[in-house]
């Protein structure tokens, strides 16, 4: 290609070396536009969630629904108590962990699809990350698609620091989409009420925390954690999503005022 139709940037990329620090730092301006700005990605969990079954499920659905008119919902689902029993039996066969990540991967699609077909009725549908480049048309016309929250790595998940699980599961999964579309908000939907100094399940002295920054939260070093510590590393790096929210979805309304931008549950920011 001509030198003449490369911009500055372009002919140092083609003559540069891409561990070259300083052309890296060229690569940030102009800034990433938000693709889509006004849309909320919403993480249901598995474990924490959906294996409560129709008492929790269904009035979360309900919610989902009402809140359509009002805001387009780009909706992710955990994997839950199936996926740990499906990790359990490929590490006890000795299977690595981008298998183990393929395992998870189909746990998470049946819970989508199952919510899928919950709320096929209302024309909510349920995509593939093949199908993604399709998502702003789907919330142009529906205002909500169901997908499954596990991130397509499968067997090129990389190695966790300790052990064989997958580092990078649904809690990642969602954030990364709600980085990458520039969404206007990430809200993780549990069974408690947000990030505890320790499991509040276990633990009745376990203290309710409302705000965090993620180096405080890497500094207190809890044993028991709200959110994946992925998405907590990703946070530090991240241009667009620099804030999450964790709440109770047991609780009808909280959703709701997630969306609307109320202080509710546990909002964890970047520094």
């Amino acid at each position: 290609m001509s030198k003449e139709l490369l911009s500055q940037l372009g002919a140092a990329l083609v003559e540069g070396n891409l561990t070259d620090v300083d052309l890296l730092r060229r690569t940030s301006v102009p800034p990433a536009i938000r693709i889509l700005p006004e849309a909320n990605v919403i993480k249901i969990g598995g474990q924490s969630f959906i294996d409560r079954g129709r008492e929790a499920v269904f009035p979360l659905l309900e919610e989902l629904v009402e809140n359509l008119p009002r805001h387009q919902l780009i909706i992710g689902t955990g994997a839950g108590t199936r996926a740990r029993h499906a990790y359990s039996v490929g590490i006890d066969l000795g299977m690595p962990t981008g298998v183990l990540s393929v395992l998870g991967t189909f746990v998470s699609m049946q819970n989508a699809r199952m919510i899928h077909y919950l709320l096929a009725k209302h024309g909510i549908p349920f995509i593939e990350p093949a199908q993604f480049p399709q998502l702003p048309l789907y919330l142009a016309e529906r205002r909500a698609v169901i997908f499954m929250g596990m991130p397509p790595y499968t067997f090129w998940q990389q190695n966790p620091p300790v052990g064989r699980i997958p580092p990078h599961r649904t809690d990642t999964g969602a954030y990364l989409i709600s980085e990458v579309f520039g969404a206007r908000s990430m809200i993780y939907i549990k069974d408690e009420k947000g990030l505890y100094t320790a499991d509040p399940k276990k633990d009745k002295g376990a203290k309710f925390i409302p705000r965090i920054t993620v180096s405080e939260l890497k500094a207190s070093n809890f044993r028991d954690m709200v959110v994946e510590p992925a998405v907590l590393d990703m946070m530090q790096n991240a241009v667009n999503r620099r804030s999450i929210r964790i709440i109770n979805g047991l609780e009808r309304g909280n959703l709701t005022k997630a969306l609307h931008g109320e202080d509710v549950g546990t909002e964890i920011t970047a520094d």
